[in-house]
C-alpha cells in the first residue's frame, strides 16, 4: 500500500479508500508528501495544474494531520469506472438506478463515528482554492436534509465557507431542494438540521450531484448505483442517516434567520459570480473515522466539478426524453458546455422524423440550465466534443437545422443571463438522405482493425518498439 493512503476496513467494499486503491492499482494515483499549506492556495494549485489527471492526496497537510484528497472523479472514464460501467453504458447505468432505487440499511459501530471532534471547523484542513475568493470552502461536501414533516430526504452540494469555529456561510442555489427544505423548516419556526458528508465512494458522490424530483431519495440510487443498499449511521445529534463508510461527518442547522454577505465566489463556467448574503449553518459536532482524509472537488472549470454535474445532468436527461422519444441513444453535457449549459442528444438510425426537433425542445425544457441542444446520430459519441462539432460541420445545414427559442426561464449561475432569461439553441446534426447519396465514412476495413489490434493495444500501453 502506497504511504499516504489509509486501509479501508474489513469487510469494506465500497467507500473513498476503496476506490482510491483501486486507481492506485491502475497507477492513476499519486501522495504528495511535501508540505503545504492549505490557506496558501497550493493544494489548489497543484489540483488545478493537474486537472484530468491521477487522483491527489496530500499527507503534508499541517497540524491537523488529516490528508487531503482530489481531483478523485477527474474524468468521464474514470467515473465510468466508479461506477463498474464503460462510458457507454455511464448513463444509462445511472438511468436504470433512479427507476429501482434501494433504501439504505442503518448499521452499528459506523467507522465515521470512530473519532467525535468538538464542533470546530478548524480542527480540519480546509483548503482555499482561487484568489479573489473571500475564504476557504469546503466543495466535496455531500448534503443530507431530511423534511420532518413530509420525511422526504436529499442528498445534495452545496459549498460551505467556515466564518468561524462553529458557523459558515452555506451556499444554496434558491430553487435547489435543500434551499426549499429549509424555507419549510423556516416556515414552522424550525432550523433544519443537515450533515455535510465529506468523503465518499463514486456511487454517494454521483448520487448527490442528480437533479430529482423532491422526495426522491438520492441515498436510495446510490445504493442501486452500489448493487446493495449503502450501509448508514446516525447522526450524533439529529435522526440524520448518512453513509457509514464516508470520511468526515459536520452535523450542523441551517438557520435562514442568519444571514451573511459572501462575496465572489467561483462557479462552473471559470468565472466568479456575487450571489448576494447566504444563510448560515451553526456546526454542532464533527465525526470523523480514526485515520480519515478531506475531500475536496477543485470547483470552477475543473473536470471532476464540471463533469459530476454534467454526468448527472445528462443521465436525468436521457430518462426523460427516452420516455418520449424510443430513438435516444444517448445523452452527453460534457466540458465544452461546462457540463451545465450544453447537452447532446445521439439518436438511432430508426429515429423518425422531427424527432431531432423534439429532442431539442424537450431538453431546453426539462432543464433551466441547458440553453444549446445538439442532435447526432448514434454513430457519433457524445461525450466526444470534436466528434460532435464535426457532425454540426459536416451534416447540417444552417437555415434549415437551428432552432431558436428566445426568452426562456435559466438559472442565476447563467453567465450571459439577462433579467432572468436567455435565448436557447438547437441543432440539428443528423443525416438525411436528401443531402447526400453516399453518408458512407472513409476508414479501413473493421477485420483490418481487428488484426492489429494487438499492436495498437501494446503502443497505447506505452510500448515504443513491437
Amino acid at each position: 500500500m502506497m504511504r499516504g493512503l489509509p486501509p479501508a476496513g474489513p469487510g469494506e467494499t465500497h467507500s473513498l479508500r476503496t476506490f482510491l486503491a483501486a486507481l492506485q492499482a491502475r497507477d492513476e494515483l499519486a501522495v504528495v508528501e511535501t508540505a503545504l499549506d492549505p490557506a496558501g492556495f497550493e493544494i489548489s494549485a497543484c489540483l488545478s495544474a493537474l486537472d484530468g489527471g491521477p487522483a491527489l492526496v496530500f499527507t503534508g497537510t499541517g497540524a491537523s494531520g488529516i490528508p487531503v484528497v482530489g481531483n478523485v472523479l477527474a474524468g468521464l472514464d474514470r467515473i465510468a469506472f466508479g461506477l463498474g460501467v464503460g462510458r457507454d453504458a455511464l448513463t444509462a447505468r445511472i438511468a436504470a438506478a433512479i427507476a429501482a432505487p434501494l433504501a439504505p440499511v442503518v448499521v452499528e459501530n459506523p467507522p465515521v463515528q470512530q473519532t467525535v471532534l468538538p464542533p470546530d471547523l478548524g480542527l480540519l484542513p480546509i483548503p482555499r482554492f482561487f484568489e479573489h475568493e473571500t475564504g476557504p470552502y469546503v466543495t466535496a461536501g455531500c448534503i443530507v436534509a431530511e423534511d420532518r414533516v413530509t420525511g422526504d430526504r436529499n442528498l445534495s452540494y452545496a459549498r460551505l465557507k467556515p466564518l468561524g469555529p462553529d458557523r459558515a456561510l452555506i451556499g444554496i442555489a434558491p430553487n435547489h431542494h435543500l434551499a426549499v427544505m429549509a424555507r419549510a423548516a423556516a416556515a414552522r419556526g424550525e432550523r433544519l438540521p443537515i450533515a455535510i458528508t465529506l468523503g465518499n465512494h463514486p456511487v454517494v458522490l454521483m448520487a448527490g450531484a442528480l437533479y430529482l424530483a423532491l422526495g426522491q431519495d438520492e441515498l436510495a440510487v446510490a445504493g442501486a448505483l452500489q448493487g446493495a443498499p449503502i450501509a448508514a449511521a446516525r447522526c450524533t445529534t439529529s435522526g440524520l442517516i448518512v453513509p457509514a463508510h464516508a470520511e468526515i461527518v459536520i452535523e450542523g442547522e441551517i438557520d435562514t434567520a442568519q444571514s451573511v454577505e459572501e462575496g465572489p465566489v467561483s462557479e462552473y463556467h471559470g468565472m466568479y459570480e456575487r450571489y448576494g448574503a447566504g444563510w448560515v449553518v451553526e456546526v454542532k459536532a464533527i465525526t470523523r473515522r480514526a485515520d480519515a482524509m478531506l475531500q475536496v472537488v477543485e470547483p470552477g472549470y475543473h473536470v471532476e466539478h464540471v463533469l459530476l454535474g454534467g454526468v448527472s445532468i445528462a443521465a436525468g436527461l436521457q430518462s426523460h426524453l427516452k420516455a418520449f422519444i424510443p430513438a435516444v441513444a444517448g445523452v452527453a453535457v460534457g466540458m465544452g458546455g461546462c457540463g451545465r449549459l450544453a447537452a447532446v442528444v445521439s439518436l438511432s438510425a430508426d429515429h423518425r422524423p422531427g424527432d431531432a426537433r423534439k429532442a431539442i425542445l424537450g431538453a431546453l425544457a426539462a432543464v433551466n440550465l441547458v440553453k444549446q441542444v445538439t442532435v447526432v446520430d448514434d454513430d457519433i459519441d457524445p461525450w466526444d466534443d470534436a466528434a460532435v462539432q464535426w457532425a454540426v460541420t459536416t451534416r447540417m445545414r444552417a437555415e434549415r437545422d437551428i432552432v431558436m427559442v428566445p426568452g426562456l426561464r435559466t438559472d442565476r449561475s447563467e453567465p450571459m443571463k439577462l433579467g432572468g432569461t436567455i435565448t436557447k439553441l438547437g441543432f440539428d446534426a443528423t443525416r438525411r438522405d436528401e443531402d447526400r447519396d453516399d453518408w458512407t465514412r472513409a476508414l479501413p476495413p473493421a477485420d483490418a482493425y481487428a488484426r492489429v489490434a494487438p499492436i495498437v493495444d501494446a503502443i497505447r500501453r506505452g510500448a515504443r518498439t513491437i
